[in-house]
């Protein structure tokens, strides 16, 4: 029996979020293609850290906490979520924010998720370039406890096996709609980046007792260390659920052709699917994770590592509040 039921939640999210056919691009690839439409989580946007902060949350109440703080980069939809989360339970929130070196600076620093954690009441620190983002944290928490708040760290991403849970839950969901829907999936794919997703999905896939593959693309490493980075959270988050541990082998699949030069640097591959699937699904995706994730499904759907004919779930993790910080590479002058 899962320890799942018994970890203390908070309902954020508009779940279950729909899982739909996307038969425009199905044409156009030969495939049959589904999208799980967690950008439609409905927290300040929606994405997918909402279900993880639905846990996290929980356990910052749990310990008491007055304030949230959390790491990224700038543009990071973790850090937009997790302040709109603070929001809602009237938590004060502190965002570690490091700029993305390489990434279009038009509208970086006010645009996107920088405009929306500003409205949402953020205190945001942009980190130096010359200073490491954990140890300002460190110092930051320090300071916070000496003026009698209590802080509650959120990781980066909100990857760890606590937040990985709400892809536990999501897992559930598709597990659920699938049969309802009479789909029988060949792949799952999705952006991998600081593995919770990932993780909890796979962790909810072997609860269920479900072994459909799931490959991650890669957004911002090779994927030896992806692979690496997914498995010993997913192990962790297998035991936090009560199973072993060594269920965890084998599963782990990721695809690093994808990301380009780094994190949140725009591909010409990225800026085709992001227009393929708003042009032919009405679907908006975004620069950093589901648009290179999506520019890897597309290519493997072309070089026929998925066969035709082949039925494929994307996860739609969310993001397109980043668009507005990326205008320059989609509307160049």
């Amino acid at each position: 029996m899962s320890n799942l039921t018994a970890i203390p939640r908070v309902v954020i999210s508009h779940a279950p979020t729909a899982l739909e056919h996307m038969p425009q691009l199905s044409k156009v690839l030969n495939r049959n293609l589904y999208v799980k439409r967690d950008d439609c989580t409905g927290l300040a946007g929606g994405g997918n850290k909402t279900r993880k902060l639905e846990y996290l949350v929980a356990a910052a109440i749990a310990a008491n906490a007055d304030t949230l703080i959390t790491v990224g980069g700038l543009q990071s939809n973790h850090a937009r979520q997790t302040a709109a989360a603070a929001a809602k339970f009237g938590l004060h929130c502190e965002l570690v924010l490091e700029d993305v070196k390489g990434t279009p600076k038009l509208d970086y620093y006010q645009n996107g998720n920088m405009l929306l954690d500003n409205i949402l009441g953020a205190k945001i620190h942009q980190v130096p370039d010359d200073l490491d983002s954990n140890q300002y944290t460190d110092t930051l928490i320090k300071q916070l406890i000496s003026e009698g708040k209590k802080p509650y760290l959120i990781p980066v991403g909100g990857s760890n096996e606590i937040g990985s849970l709400g892809y536990v839950q999501c897992a559930q969901e598709i597990v659920s709609q699938i049969k309802q829907q009479a789909v029988e999936l060949d792949h799952i794919v999705l952006a991998t980046g600081s593995a919770g997703t990932q993780a909890g999905l796979l962790a909810g896939l072997i609860l269920a007792g479900i072994d459909i593959p799931v490959l991650g693309i890669c957004v911002s490493r090779p994927a030896a260390e992806q692979v690496a980075l997914v498995t010993a959270l997913l192990e962790r988050t297998l035991v936090l659920l009560g199973l072993d541990k060594n269920l965890a082998k084998g599963k782990v699949f990721a695809n690093g052709d994808y990301y380009g030069e780094g994190y949140g640097i725009a591909t010409q591959a990225m800026i085709e699917a992001v227009t393929l699937c708003a042009q032919h699904e009405g679907l908006i995706l975004d620069p950093v994770y589901t648009g290179k994730g999506m520019a890897g499904m597309i290519d493997l759907c072309r070089n026929n590592t998925f066969p035709e004919g082949s039925n494929l779930l994307f996860v739609h993790t969310g993001g397109s509040q980043g668009l507005f910080a990326y205008q320059e590479i989609f509307n160049p002058s």
